[in-house]
């Protein structure tokens, strides 16, 4: 026996440390409680005795309408699905999530129809616990079963990014009365609760899972503070408020929602709808032409008042608005051939001679944030997720050194001119006379540019008169707001006009807009087309990232792949938001990180 002693007291001893490793995991992981908010990143800014955000206004006055203008159409009043066009603002006004944004943090989520959430520190799963008032407008109540079946419903019949996050839920379950749980076990994504909390909730007793996807006329029943009260197919909506809402006095709710009636007039060509505005026909303009907004507003009601121009400063990423690349096309296969087009864009020229100078040229996918990578050379974060992706960024840009080209704003700049031949050569193209002609067919090259509005089209005139010089023959297609939709969504074009909004936490969606798996499906965000194994891997970095650092350099490292990979022609974004609004429409003092928000403003009542 003497002989096993050793042993058995080493054995002893392994034990021991185990257990002590066992207590001091237990000790140190983060129990789960429910909350009543949820952080992408570290803890919620308000606490949870928290009274109304700071940019609504709890003592603004309710009543009136307000009228807003639709440039567009609709012909579907579900908001949910791929099929048709839907009608605007019914998220949020109509159907509810089971929690709330705020719009003063970067990703950060309040109780809604849940009046609070539960996670542990892995975030492998998600329990919402549903406030009892919670109601649709039919007067039945929001139940767990409710949960359960739009998640079902979405996951299976959804749009796309629906689909795509939901099917990542290993089980959904019925926990209680007012509760229900996420399994998210697998998913390795740290934002699938948050992405949960932002489902909206469908009463199961009015929808009719068969026939959910086919694009319908037919209102369902939302627990919003609004209900559909009349609509004329693609003309005009009007919501009108629910007199029984119960989430009327939540903190997220309080001073938002103050008008009794909303109604959405719709617009088909720019012209018209900006003259309706003129005329007081609707209450709000958001202004994006900086030629009208420098000299369309010497009328009548902008010169004694009654219209008034304000600036709200955003602290979001800009727009990226772009002419895009579909590298599905041969055409656009080559890199070399999509970096010359980038290099005939003039926008010195296009800003100076179109937009009198208001405009700033865009180069990131988040400009003007953190998040951007320009101006900033890449930090030891970044190389780290980039190197096994050695070809996957330019040096300059891994540098924090590019920019887009810069012009002599001539309109006839040589030296872009030769910059971008010399790539088309080195693509095979070379110019035969006046046209640039493939070497190997003859054939000529030549694409479609499809639009949608005369803004877009004056851009893409000025666009393919430089396209011109190099001796492009493009065609500028314009079409109907419905017909573009269509093409757009099935990736039925060349190049299109088109513009993506970004967060301050970008994160499910990124795979939506560029991921490989949505390069093929109808529906999504992914445009040009993207499959990438770097974009790919820095969109699972950043759904990984636990810290407000690592997730910040997989963006930067995000953002830099997609411009190296010169997928769209990046045009220009407008310093601030630009509104005109007829001034019985007020608005709270504060503005948020989005800027304006219709649904804080208020009709000032008549003496």
């Amino acid at each position: 026996m003497v002989m096993f002693r050793p042993l058995f007291a080493a054995c002893v001893t392994l034990l021991a440390l185990a257990l002590v490793a066992l207590a001091t995991a237990s000790a140190t992981r983060t129990p789960s409680e429910a909350r009543h908010a949820i952080a992408m990143h570290g803890e919620p800014a308000l606490p949870e005795n928290f009274t109304h955000f700071r940019y609504a206004d709890p003592a603004a006055p309710k009543g009136g309408r307000l009228t807003l203008g639709v440039l567009g159409t609709f012909d579907s009043l579900n908001p949910l699905i791929v099929r048709g066009v839907p009608a605007e603002s019914l998220r949020g006004y109509v159907f509810e999530t089971l929690l709330a944004r705020s719009y003063d943090e970067p990703f950060t989520l309040y109780g809604l129809l849940a009046r609070a959430v539960e996670t542990d520190a892995e975030r492998s799963f998600v329990t919402f616990h549903l406030d009892e008032a919670a109601a649709f407008s039919d007067g039945r109540p929001v139940t767990p079963e409710d949960v359960v079946f739009s998640w079902r419903l979405l996951r299976d019949k959804g749009r796309p990014n629906h689909r795509t996050y939901y099917a990542k839920v290993v089980k959904a379950e019925v926990t209680g009365a007012r509760s229900v749980r996420f399994d998210l076990s697998g998913s390795d994504d740290r934002e699938l609760p948050l992405i949960l909390g932002l489902m909206p909730v469908l009463p199961r007793h009015a929808v009719d899972p068969d026939t959910f996807e086919d694009a319908s006329l037919k209102p369902i029943p939302g627990s919003g503070p609004y209900t559909i009260a009349a609509f004329d197919v693609g003309r005009s909506l009007t919501l009108k408020r629910n007199p029984d809402y119960w989430g009327r006095d939540r903190p997220v709710n309080r001073g938002l929602w103050n008008f009794d009636t909303v109604h959405f007039d719709y617009y088909r060509d720019a012209s018209s709808y900006f003259e309706a505005f003129r005329k007081g026909l609707f209450d709000v303009f958001a202004e994006t032409d900086p030629g009208r907004w420098e000299t369309a507003y010497r009328f009548p009601a902008a010169r004694d008042g009654r219209v008034i121009k304000e600036e709200f400063q955003l602290g979001l990423p800009r727009p990226m608005r772009a002419f895009v690349f579909n590298t599905r096309r041969p055409i656009f296969a080559d890199i070399r051939v999509r970096q010359a087009i980038v290099r005939l864009l003039d926008f010195e020229w296009l800003n100076r001679s179109l937009f009198y100078g208001h405009y700033r040229r865009t180069g990131s996918f988040f400009e003007g944030s953190e998040l951007s990578h320009r101006g900033r050379p890449a930090d030891a974060r970044e190389r780290a997720l980039l190197e096994p992706f050695p070809d996957a960024v330019r040096p300059e840009v891994l540098a924090g050194t590019w920019s887009p080209p810069v012009s002599d704003g001539s309109g006839r700049d040589r030296a872009s001119l030769r910059a971008a031949l010399k790539l088309f050569a080195a693509a095979g193209y070379v110019l035969n006379g006046t046209v640039l002609t493939d070497r190997a067919t003859g054939k000529p090259f030549t694409f479609e540019i499809m639009v949608t509005t005369r803004s877009q089209e004056r851009v893409a005139l000025a666009f393919a008169r430089s396209l011109r010089r190099a001796g492009i023959k493009p065609t500028i297609r314009m079409v109907d707001a419905v017909q573009y939709e269509q093409r757009r969504i099935n990736y039925d074009f060349d190049m299109i006009h088109n513009r993506w909004d970004q967060s301050l936490s970008p994160g499910n969606e990124q795979a939506f807009y560029w991921g490989s798996a949505a390069a093929d499906q109808p529906g999504t965000r992914n445009y040009m087309g993207v499959r990438s194994p770097a974009v790919d891997a820095m969109i699972a970095a950043l759904l990984k990232a636990q810290s407000r650092e690592d997730f910040v350099s997989a963006v930067r490292a995000l953002d830099r792949v997609l411009m190296s990979g010169a997928y769209i022609v990046p045009l220009y974004h407008l310093p601030a938001q630009w509104i005109a609004r007829w001034n019985e429409v007020r608005h709270p003092t504060a503005t948020s990180l989005y800027g304006y928000m219709p649904e804080t403003w208020w009709r000032e009542p008549s003496p």
